[in-house]
C-alpha cells in the first residue's frame, strides 16, 4: 500500500507553525458579532430575524437557500442591531446579522465546564444513525477544513461507506489551530469520530496524521489504546498538500478517486479534526455549531489560537492580538496557499470581515507585490501537480479564453492548492487563473443543465 501521493510541495514558511502551535488556546467573547448568511463559497442562507429582535445563544437565525447550505445560529445571546446587505464577487447577494451581547454571555464559550466527552470516552449506544445525521442538519454543521460544505448531506450518500478519514495533518503553512484543538481536546474529537463511525455504518475510521505531530499521535494512541475500538491512528509523511481529500485518500488507502466523483464512489468520507470536535459538541452538549478555533499569526504582537464565536470581527482578532507588527500589511483569511487575501492600508479600522464556520486562521503578511514574466517551459508546476494535470497548459487555455479546451485538460480536477504558483520561477498567476477557468466551466455545465 503506497504512503504517498503524486507531487506535493515543502514550503519553506511551513516552519512558521512555531508562531503559534505551542500557545494554550484563549477564549475572546466579542461584545458585537456580524455573522454573515454566506458561510462558504457556495451556500448562502435567508436570515430569519430583523434589527430590533432579541436573540438567544444557539437560537436559529438562517435558513438554508440549498443543498449546499446549512443551518446558521446565534452564537451570543443579545439584540440584533441590524441586518446589513452585501453582495459577493459573483454579485449575489446576502445578508449579514449583527448582534450586540448582553450580560448572560459570561459563560458563552465554557467549553470546559465538566463535560463528560471532553475528558472520557462515553457511552454513544443511545444514538443512531439517523439521530446523528438530523442532529447533524439542526446543528449547522458544515467541513470546517475550509470547504464547507454541509456534513449531514455527506452522511445521506446511499453509496455503502467502510473508511472514514480523519484529516488531522494540518499541511497549510501557519495554520495550528487543528494541532492545538487536538492538543486540549483528544477526548471530545475521538468521541466525535466514533459518531461519524455511527453515522456511516463504516468498517473503521483512521485518524490521519503528518509526522511534524507525532506528540498528537501518541495522545491519540493513549486514547483508544486497549479499548478495542473502529480507529487506527495513521502517521504519514510531511507534505503540502497532504490534507486534500483525493491526495489523504491516496495516501492512505492507495486507492484514487474517480476524476468527476467524491469519495464516497470509493466507499470513503473525509471530515476534518474540528469538524469531529463540533460533531460532538451538537449530540452531546446539544449546542450548536456556533464557535471555533482561529489560529492569528504572522506580523501580529502575540500570535495566538483562539475559541471565538462564529461572527468575531476580524479587526477584533487583530486587536487581541496586540495589533500589526508592519505598518503596511495584507491580511489572509485562512493561509498563505489557498486562504483569500484581503488587501489594507495597514490601520485596523480598514479590516472588514468576520469569523466563519470555515475560517481557520487569519494570517498577516507584508505586502509583496511580484510582476509576472513568460512561462520558461520548465515544467516544474506539472512536476509538483498533486491532481496530475499540466497546470501551464490549462494557464495558456485560460488567458486565450478557450474554455473547451481548458475543460479538455480536466482543470476540473484542479484543487486550488496553490502548489503549481508557489514553485513558479516566473511568478505567474497560474492558480488563480485555472480556477476561475474552472468555475467558468461548471458555470457553462449548469447552463446547459438547465435549459
Amino acid at each position: 500500500m503506497k504512503n504517498y501521493f503524486h507531487g506535493g510541495i515543502h514550503p519553506s514558511d511551513g516552519s512558521d507553525k512555531s508562531l503559534s502551535n505551542q500557545i494554550p488556546i484563549r477564549k475572546f467573547l466579542p461584545k458585537t458579532v456580524e455573522i454573515s448568511m454566506k458561510q462558504s463559497p457556495n451556500s448562502i442562507c435567508t436570515a430569519i430575524v430583523k434589527e430590533g429582535d432579541k436573540v438567544s445563544k444557539g437560537e436559529l437565525i438562517g435558513k438554508p437557500t440549498g443543498f449546499s447550505s446549512a443551518n446558521i445560529h446565534a452564537s451570543i445571546s443579545g439584540t440584533v442591531t441590524k441586518v446589513i446587505k452585501s453582495k459577493d464577487d459573483k454579485d449575489r447577494e446576502f445578508d449579514i446579522v449583527v448582534i450586540q451581547s448582553d450580560e448572560s454571555n459570561t459563560d458563552s464559550l465554557d467549553t470546559a465546564g465538566g463535560w463528560e466527552y471532553e475528558s472520557s470516552l462515553v457511552d454513544l449506544s443511545a444514538y443512531t444513525k439517523e439521530i446523528i445525521i438530523a442532529k447533524m442538519e439542526e446543528g449547522g454543521l458544515v467541513g470546517m477544513g475550509g470547504a464547507g460544505f454541509p456534513t449531514h448531506v455527506k452522511y445521506q450518500t446511499k453509496e455503502i461507506i467502510k473508511y472514514i478519514l480523519i484529516n488531522g495533518a494540518e499541511c497549510e503553512p501557519y495554520l495550528t489551530c487543528d494541532h492545538t484543538l487536538m492538543r486540549e481536546q483528544g477526548y471530545a474529537i475521538i468521541n466525535g469520530v466514533l459518531l461519524f463511525v455511527k453515522a456511516s455504518n463504516a468498517k473503521k475510521a483512521i485518524i490521519c496524521f503528518e509526522d511534524n505531530k507525532l506528540d498528537i499521535a501518541k495522545d491519540f494512541e493513549q486514547i483508544i489504546s486497549g479499548k478495542e475500538l473502529p480507529i487506527e491512528i495513521k502517521v504519514l509523511p510531511t507534505k503540502y498538500p497532504q490534507g486534500g481529500e483525493r491526495q489523504l485518500v491516496e495516501a492512505v488507502l492507495g486507492m484514487e478517486v474517480p476524476a468527476g466523483e467524491l469519495p464516497t464512489s470509493i466507499s470513503t468520507i473525509i471530515n476534518n479534526v474540528g469538524t469531529a470536535k463540533a460533531l460532538a459538541d451538537i449530540v452531546l452538549k446539544d449546542e450548536p455549531l456556533i464557535s471555533r478555533v482561529v489560529t492569528v499569526t504572522g506580523m501580529v504582537k502575540e500570535p495566538c489560537n483562539y475559541l471565538v464565536p462564529i461572527g468575531t470581527r476580524f479587526r477584533d482578532l487583530i486587536d487581541m492580538s496586540g495589533g500589526f507588527t508592519s505598518r503596511i500589511s495584507r491580511v489572509i483569511e485562512g493561509g498563505p496557499m489557498t486562504g483569500r487575501s484581503i488587501q489594507i492600508g495597514g490601520a485596523l479600522d480598514d479590516l472588514e470581515g468576520s469569523v466563519a464556520k470555515t475560517t481557520s486562521g487569519l494570517l498577516v503578511l507584508e505586502d509583496s507585490y511580484k510582476i509576472e514574466s513568460p512561462c520558461i517551459r520548465c515544467g516544474e508546476c506539472e512536476r509538483i501537480c498533486p491532481a496530475g494535470l499540466a497546470p501551464f497548459k490549462i494557464d495558456f487555455a485560460a488567458l486565450e479564453n478557450d474554455i473547451t479546451l481548458c475543460d479538455k485538460l480536466y482543470a476540473t480536477e484542479c484543487i486550488s492548492c496553490g502548489s503549481c504558483s508557489y514553485v513558479c520561477p516566473a511568478k505567474r498567476e497560474l492558480a488563480y487563473r485555472i480556477t476561475e477557468a474552472k468555475n467558468e466551466i461548471f458555470r457553462l455545465r449548469r447552463e446547459r443543465g438547465a435549459k
